[in-house]
Parts: C-alpha cells; sequence; structure tokens
C-alpha cells in the first residue's frame, strides 16, 4: 500500500470509495506505538463452548478469488500477502486456495466454476461488485460467495457483502453519538450514488438510536453550507453534523461546520486523509478498524511480504481465516456464515444477516493534535 493519501479507487467495489486504509493510517490512534501484540486472539471465529479446533484435514474447502494478474495485479499480492500467514495458499491441498480472478467478469466466473469442480464448498471474494454478482450467479445457491467488495446493494441470499460499508459506519458513528446525548444531527454528502447510499444509510441508522435526522444536505461546495444546514433543521443549528464522503469540497465544508461550533462526524474515510493534519477536523469523531487489534496483523503482513497493509489485507485475512476454521467445524456453508455468536477478526467482530449484509462493530476515534485517540468501540 502507499505510505501517502491513498487515492479514491471508483473501481474498488463498484463504488466511489476509498480503496482501503493504511497501517499508518489505522495505527494513528496508538501514537506512532508499533507494540506487537500477537495474532493469537485474532483467529477469525468466536468458538463459543468450544475450546480448541479440531486439527487440519481434509474437512472444508474454500477458494480466494483475488486480482493476481492485470491493472490490478498490486491489490492482488496484499491479498496473497496477507492469506499466506496461515500457510501457503497456492497449494492446491491448502484448506483455503488462492487463485486469479483476473480482471473481468468472464475471468472471475471461470476461476469460480473451476474452484467448485474441484470441491470448493465456499467462495471468498472476488474484490469487485460486478465480478462478485457475476460469480454469485454462475455458482448457484449451493456454494456461498463471501464478497470482499463495499457494495451493499449487490447483497442477496447468496451473496454475502464483507467490505466495510457506509451502513456499518453509519451505525457505528451514530450510536456512539447518541451515546454522548447527541440526538440531532444533519447529514451532509456530495452529488452522486455514493453521497446518496451514505446520506441513506445515516438515516436509517438513527432511525434505531431515536436520533432526530432531518433531510440530508447535498452540496459541492461550502458556500452558504451552515446557513443549509441550518434551515433543514428547522431553523436551528444541530447537535452534530456527519460528514462521512471524503473528497472534493470536504476540508472547506468541515472547515465551515466546525466554525459554527457544532460537532464534526465521520466514517472510515476519514482515516485515509490523515485527520490530525487538518484543523478543521481537530475534536472530530471518526469511525475505523480498533488500530490497537489491527497492529499484530499489520506488522506480519509486512515482515511476510513487505507491503503495508490495510483494509483489503485485513479483509482478505479475516475473510481467509473464517473459512479455514470454519471448514474444520464441517460448516462451511450458508448456515456456518449465519451463525448466531457472529465472529471476530482483525478489523473487529462481525456478524452475516440472512439477507446477504454484514453487521460490524468499529471503533471509534477521536482527532486530537496531530493524531487521534481511541474513544470509543462498537459491538454487532
Amino acid at each position: 500500500m502507499p505510505k501517502g493519501p491513498l487515492k479514491p479507487a471508483a473501481t474498488y467495489a463498484g463504488e466511489k470509495s476509498e480503496l482501503g486504509v493504511s497501517r499508518r493510517r489505522l495505527l494513528m490512534a496508538l501514537g506512532g506505538s508499533s507494540a506487537l501484540f500477537g495474532l493469537s486472539g485474532c483467529s477469525g471465529l468466536a468458538l463459543g463452548d468450544q475450546n480448541e479446533l479440531p486439527p487440519a484435514g481434509t474437512v472444508g474447502k474454500a477458494v480466494l478469488l483475488a486480482p493476481l494478474s492485470g491493472p490490478r495485479a498490486s491489490i492482488g499480492q496484499i491479498m496473497l500477502a496477507a492469506a499466506s500467514l496461515g500457510g501457503d495458499p497456492t497449494n492446491a491441498n491448502a484448506e483455503v486456495t488462492v487463485v486469479d480472478a483476473g480482471s473481468d467478469d468472464a475471468t472471475a466466473v471461470s476461476a469460480a466454476r473451476t474452484a467448485v469442480a474441484g470441491g470448493a464448498q465456499m467462495i471468498l471474494g472476488p474484490l469487485f461488485s460486478g465480478q462478485s454478482v457475476a460469480v454469485a450467479q454462475a455458482v448457484g445457491r449451493e456454494v456461498p460467495v463471501v464478497s470482499l467488495s463495499n457494495d451493499s446493494s449487490i447483497a442477496s441470499a447468496n451473496l454475502f457483502v464483507f467490505g466495510i460499508t457506509p451502513q456499518q459506519s453509519a451505525k457505528s458513528m451514530l450510536g456512539f453519538a447518541a451515546s454522548r446525548g447527541k440526538r440531532n444531527i444533519v447529514t451532509v454528502v456530495p452529488p452522486g450514488a455514493f453521497g446518496a447510499l451514505s446520506a441513506s444509510a445515516a438515516r436509517s441508522a438513527a432511525a434505531g438510536f431515536q436520533i432526530d435526522m432531518p433531510q440530508a444536505v447535498t452540496a459541492s461546495s461550502a458556500a452558504g453550507l451552515v446557513d443549509t444546514v441550518r434551515a433543514v433543521n428547522g431553523g436551528k443549528l444541530p447537535d452534530a453534523v456527519y460528514l462521512p464522503v471524503v473528497g472534493g469540497p470536504f476540508e472547506e465544508q468541515a472547515a465551515a461546520i466546525s466554525a459554527a461550533g457544532i460537532q464534526l462526524m465521520g466514517s472510515e474515510q476519514w482515516a485515509a486523509i490523515s485527520p490530525g493534519r487538518i484543523a478543521a477536523l481537530q475534536g472530530g469523531w471518526f469511525t475505523a478498524p480498533d488500530p490497537i487489534q489491527f497492529e499484530a496483523f499489520a506488522t506480519a503482513v509486512e515482515n511476510a511480504g513487505g507491503n503495508e497493509a490495510g483494509v483489503v489485507a485485513g479483509l482478505a485475512f479475516d475473510a481467509v481465516e473464517m473459512a479455514r476454521i470454519l471448514g474444520r467445524l464441517g460448516r462451511q456453508d450458508r448456515k456456518g456464515l449465519l451463525r448466531e455468536a457472529g465472529f471476530d477478526g482483525v478489523l473487529g467482530p462481525y456478524r452475516f444477516q440472512k439477507s446477504g449484509q454484514c453487521e460490524r462493530g468499529l471503533a471509534i476515534l477521536g482527532v486530537s493534535g496531530s493524531a487521534t485517540t481511541l474513544i470509543g468501540s462498537t459491538s454487532v
């Protein structure tokens, strides 16, 4: 992963969101610490009343589809490095095998069909939404597909969306805000499909926390923004403004909201822009995977392959660990994915729903000075 600010990746999963958040960004809450906590507590599955797993064997078989060739091969190599932490995933006899999804729908479908013909019971990936839909349609309902996409619109009974979605960020952020007494919140988003999706996710989450959230403000600049926010909120300033989408006039809008004395809140996209360097974000809150839990994994990936681990690497690792352990338990199927206890990974706790959506607990970080601090966490 690049060590500078990450570029928006409109092609990732079909959304206009950030490609991933690097280890450097996620570890801001540690104040620059590189303490190693060990991966032993990041198993990918809470075992409940089972104290230990069955040994590795032939029970269960899953395949991770990664873009190992084509224009996004560098992303695929990061996924491969993450998946390799538990063994060699290129070995045909591995519990979870990584294979090339290529760069288009046809190559991904061909890889998936070959995997199923070879005995795969679960498909992990692809990373992108178009390929994910095509694969799910090709393999049928008997083989669950766990896409690493963050496009929640593609979810179905057999296509599970595993990426960090606007819905997950909104639920975590607004739940924390409600616990801090913020009951009147306005969402501000840029024009476009991703802005509309983020606004809809916030409105839906607000209802679950008895938060008064009027119609979202869609704005392409900072001019007159505070007046517009006041107008949609019945003539008064809200307790907080949720600014989930980074890009365009984001910094100017944040500055205007902050200058008005309104609490500013954001999504996991904030982590990709080093919020501590932006004066307007001081005192703001945003969601992100827990940086402390992510540290040991990120260090292991970088030691193994020299790549800077980010969210995509975390998704690949968590998906592989989940499938590997479910395979050992003989539950590598849709029912296993829907286990009530859920799962726990390096990106935090998560639980799949019958609709194909994924609930995910995220950390809440506060911007303070040049770094950030861990101020809360959410569960599923």
